[in-house]
C-alpha cells in the first residue's frame, strides 16, 4: 500500500486551503512536521482566517450572493492568512480547495482562485472533500488514531468510521441533519447568522435559563 507522503515527511511540509462552500469563506495554512520522536507528523495550524457572509436576521443566504461576497473578500482573506503564516507563496508544497459537497456557485469561486494560485505559482493543486476536510482536520489536531466520529455539520449527521481505504457511513439521521435544523430554527425566530445560529441560539437560552 502506498504511504502518504505526511506520514514521516523528512522536512516541514506547507499547504494552504481554501473553504468556500457556503456563507463562510476561509483560508489556513497547516505544517506538516517531523515528529522529534520519528512517529506521525506533527500538525500547526500556521494561520486560519475567515469572513462570514452575513444576511438580515431570519433571511437564509442565497448561492448567488454567497458567491459575490466569496469573489469579494477572497483575496483579502488569503492574503491575510499568508501574513499571518509567516510565509511566502513560494514556501507552499500544495494548495487545496474544497471540491464539494456543498454550494455550487460559491464553490467555484474557491476553486477557480485556488486553481489561478496553483497555475500562477507553479504549485501542486488538490481537490479535497468538504466531509473528509473536517475529519481529518479533527484527527490530525487531536493525533487520534482509527476514530469514530460523530461528524455534524450544516448538511449532514453521521457516524463515520475509516474502512477499506475510505471513510464509510455506519448511522445517519433520517430526516434532517442538525445544523440544517438550528439553521432554520433561528431564521424562524429571527436570529442573525453572526457568528453562527447555533452560537446565538445557545446565548437567547442562557439567557431564559439564568431566569428560570
Amino acid at each position: 500500500m502506498k504511504q502518504s507522503p505526511l506520514h514521516r515527511p523528512s522536512r516541514p511540509l506547507l499547504a494552504l486551503g481554501i473553504e468556500g462552500s457556503a456563507n463562510k469563506l476561509g483560508c489556513g495554512i497547516i505544517s506538516h512536521s517531523p515528529s522529534p520522536t520519528g512517529g506521525s507528523s506533527v500538525v500547526t495550524v500556521l494561520s486560519n482566517v475567515r469572513h462570514t457572509y452575513i444576511t438580515p436576521p431570519g433571511e437564509g443566504f442565497l448561492p448567488s450572493d454567497t458567491a459575490r461576497h466569496h469573489r469579494e473578500w477572497v483575496v483579502r482573506v488569503i492574503e491575510e492568512a499568508v501574513r499571518k503564516a509567516g510565509v511566502r507563496m513560494g514556501d507552499l508544497d500544495c494548495i487545496a480547495f474544497t471540491k464539494g459537497p456543498g454550494m455550487g456557485t460559491p464553490l467555484q469561486v474557491g476553486a477557480l482562485v485556488a486553481r489561478t494560485l496553483s497555475l500562477l505559482h507553479n504549485i501542486p493543486l488538490v481537490g479535497v472533500n468538504h466531509c473528509v476536510g473536517h475529519i481529518e482536520m479533527g484527527r490530525q489536531i487531536t493525533s487520534s488514531h482509527n476514530p469514530i466520529v460523530l461528524y455534524v455539520s450544516g448538511g449532514n449527521t453521521q457516524v463515520i468510521a475509516y474502512s477499506q481505504q475510505r471513510y464509510r457511513i455506519f448511522g445517519e439521521t433520517l430526516d434532517i441533519a442538525i445544523g440544517n435544523c438550528l439553521d432554520r430554527f433561528a431564521r424562524v425566530i429571527g436570529l442573525r447568522n453572526d457568528p453562527s445560529p447555533g452560537y446565538n441560539i445557545e446565548k437567547e437560552a442562557k439567557k431564559w435559563v439564568l431566569q428560570v
